[in-house]
């Protein structure tokens, strides 16, 4: 449950709770089949509020759409059992963490490098994990060309050449982790850079276009995309350097 506001989260699910409750009204005296349900509050005040419990839901609990629940002709039947679910894992999630697991730290998909989320979020959210990668591994690639203003290039060649200890030549703009003063520490640094980017598009990205009807167990793509967030994180810290630069 990291990256969210637990307190905020539950007022929101409680007052959801509350205003999707029905009651059954029985069908007027001498009258048959009239009966209906009734909300505790208006239709339009419900939706209004469902714009943010639903965002909530699918992040504490994935696949809510899909329960199981007579619905009876109660349109906000799935929405309400789900909120009640949902309150109770977040209000009980401590306790869920030291009895059932080691109580280890979390990796919240929604604090990796903003361009890794904005280009998996959507997707993520609707269980699409394979599309979810796959689309921020084009994100980090399409920054990386912004950066360097290569076009040209793509994937494991444009890291190759950005993250090249070269100098750089004409149309051939280089990234900097740091200083390039010529040191072992710099040498790593960009050879370091260069061998994440080639293990992702080899090992992550390429299989992934392979195999476009099979999808990812969620904690792989979790970890696929942390491999990528870092990736990101060091491209954007970098500098430019064109022919020209002094160091």
């Amino acid at each position: 449950m990291s990256g969210i506001n637990i307190g905020w989260a539950i007022a929101q699910l409680d007052g959801f709770i509350v205003a999707t409750r029905v009651t059954y009204v029985p069908s007027p005296p001498n009258s048959i089949g009239f009966h209906r349900y009734t909300t505790a509050q208006s239709e339009v005040e419900i939706v209004k509020q469902a714009q943010i419990v639903e965002q909530i839901l699918d992040r504490v609990v994935p696949g809510w759409r899909k329960l199981d629940v007579d619905a009876n002709r109660k349109k906000w039947a799935v929405h309400h059992e789900a909120s009640i679910r949902a309150k109770e894992a977040l209000e009980r999630a401590d306790e869920v963490r030291t009895n059932l697991g080691d109580n280890a730290p979390e990796i919240s998909a929604s604090n990796l490098h903003p361009w890794i989320w904005s280009g998996a979020a959507s997707l993520w959210q609707s269980g699409h994990y394979h599309s979810a990668v796959g689309d921020a591994a084009k994100k980090v690639n399409a920054e990386t060309q912004n950066k360097v203003g290569r076009r040209d290039l793509s994937e494991t060649k444009l890291f190759q050449e950005a993250f090249s200890d070269k100098t750089a030549e004409p149309g051939k703009p280089r990234l900097r982790r740091i200083p390039p003063d010529g040191s072992n520490t710099y040498r790593s640094v960009q050879r370091g850079a260069m061998a994440l980017a080639e293990g992702i598009f080899a090992g992550i990205r390429n299989p992934l276009s392979h195999e476009a009807d099979r999808e990812l167990d969620e904690q792989v793509a979790l970890e696929y995309l942390a491999a990528l967030s870092v990736l990101a994180r060091w491209v954007e810290e970098s500098t430019v350097e064109r022919t020209g630069d002094t160091v």
